[in-house]
């Protein structure tokens, strides 16, 4: 048979925003809860264009910076989990209805976001702070670089949050021990 050679990776999908949203992905808190805020914002690929088939995972504290200990998000049950998934939309928008989180053991506020997009080998990792917020990692940042991890406040309140995969502008993505990226 000779020598065999591995092929080459190949990208999954798109079929994240049809196959693993669920009701009330997005939704970590019922809308109008005392407290709730839109995080919302823009999926974009390296050319600027609005992607329409990725998907988010959201996973933050509680506003007093607990770790919510209450696993799963398919049935809340009325427990705030820490976690939601959304979906973008034709228009490239995603959006989670949630609480502003507080800082863990005194840390920087935060929403840890993963992405899972066509065109990627596997997901990626940032960062939303919110306004305002600074730890040594965003501090030790450039400007531009540090611009892509904050959320922006709205006018109505809501918080803003694009992501960029590639390019002018690109989001500033997470590498962890023994994660492949």
């Amino acid at each position: 048979m000779g020598d065999v050679q591995p092929t080459p990776g190949q990208t999954v999908g798109p079929f994240f925003h049809d196959a693993l949203r669920y009701a009330g992905g997005p939704e970590l808190v019922a809308p109008g809860t005392p407290g709730a805020v839109r995080l919302h914002g823009t999926v974009r690929d390296g050319h600027g264009d609005p992607l329409p088939d990725a998907l988010l995972e959201l996973r933050q504290a509680d506003p007093a910076g607990g770790v919510p200990r209450s696993e799963g998000s398919l049935r809340r049950d009325g427990r705030f989990t820490g976690w939601g998934r959304a979906a973008t939309d034709a228009s490239g928008r995603f959006h989670f209805t949630t609480v502003e989180p507080g800082g863990v053991d005194g840390g920087a506020a935060y929403f840890a976001l993963t992405v899972f997009a066509r065109g990627l080998l596997d997901r990626l990792f940032t960062r939303a702070y919110l306004p305002g917020e600074h730890d040594a990692f965003l501090d030790g940042l450039p400007d531009d670089e540090r611009r892509t991890l904050q959320a922006v406040r709205d006018d109505d309140g809501s918080l803003r949050f694009d992501v960029r995969l590639q390019g002018d502008g690109e989001t500033v993505f997470l590498r962890f021990p023994g994660h492949p990226r």
